[in-house]
């Protein structure tokens, strides 16, 4: 409780206060209402980071959960050990500014293993964050490489919870492994399920690391997302009183989307009985 009211009540209640402010860390805040709301209604910057995190939210969370999902599956029914369900922690163990690096090298268009191999078969070489078309979707995709395994664990978790004799009973009745999958495993994974999206959601929305280190929130604005924006406003630009009033905005998004999340796929109902 100590911890949680130093280090996030007390500062976000501050940053609200700041928000309503004009202040520049070196003078004392000056309270100017809601001025700083209405100029992010008409900030052309923050729409555009809304729209660049939208869009890595969206193939972050289909590439992370349908491939965590397979793994699981995989984990459940072939790979029995227990060091080669371990070693899928292994990306998720790296931290984020590493992760980052390392496939920034990988991927580099001039001297990079991957464009490498591509022009070695004849293919022209990509840009992966020289480019607008291919900034964020390299950058969702390292970021599923990163945290899919441990998704897969929470996944694998949720499989482990539920009874084998169902699929011994549906296995009697003749159901075909899709149907058993559609009619018992998913239907009973609901929970898990809608945690990990609730999770991986609030996760992709606060992304930041990736952008610091690979493009900056280049080329041309294509890869500024809302957290780096607002690093940008508030420590670039010293206008802390903006970049509060967008975090504030921020936390409101968050907290809209994983109510809608809860709500609309009852991640708090089980079908187990």
């Amino acid at each position: 409780m100590l911890g949680f009211v130093v280090f996030y009540l007390v500062p976000s209640i501050r940053g609200l206060y700041l928000s309503f402010t004009e202040y520049n860390i070196l003078g004392t805040p000056k309270w100017i209402g809601g001025a700083n709301y209405a100029a992010i209604a008409k900030d052309p910057l923050f729409w555009n980071a809304l729209g660049v995190t939208t869009q890595y939210v969206l193939i972050n969370i289909v590439l992370q959960t349908v491939l965590a999902l397979g793994l699981a599956l995989l984990m459940h029914r072939v790979a029995k050990s227990t060091f080669i369900r371990g070693s899928l922690l292994l990306p998720y163990l790296m931290a984020n500014v590493i992760a980052a690096l390392l496939w920034f090298w990988l991927l580099d268009y001039q001297i990079g293993i991957v464009n490498n191999l591509i022009d070695a078969i004849g293919l022209p070489r990509i840009a992966f964050f020289g480019s607008e078309e291919w900034a964020i979707p390299t950058q969702a995709l390292i970021n599923t490489w990163r945290h899919m395994g441990y998704t897969a664990l929470l996944i694998f978790a949720g499989l482990q919870a539920i009874p084998q004799h169902l699929y011994e009973v549906a296995n009697l009745d003749g159901a075909s492994p899709f149907q058993t999958f559609w009619k018992i495993t998913m239907p009973l994974l609901r929970p898990v399920v809608v945690l990990v999206l609730v999770v991986t959601v609030i996760g992709s929305f606060q992304v930041f690391d990736t952008v610091a280190v690979t493009t900056q929130g280049g080329p041309i604005n294509a890869s500024r997302v809302l957290q780096y924006y607002i690093y940008q406003r508030a420590f670039t630009e010293s206008d802390f009183g903006y970049g509060s009033a967008l975090a504030v905005i921020l936390f409101v998004i968050l907290a809209l989307v994983a109510f809608i999340q809860m709500k609309f796929l009852k991640g708090n109902e089980s079908d187990l009985d």
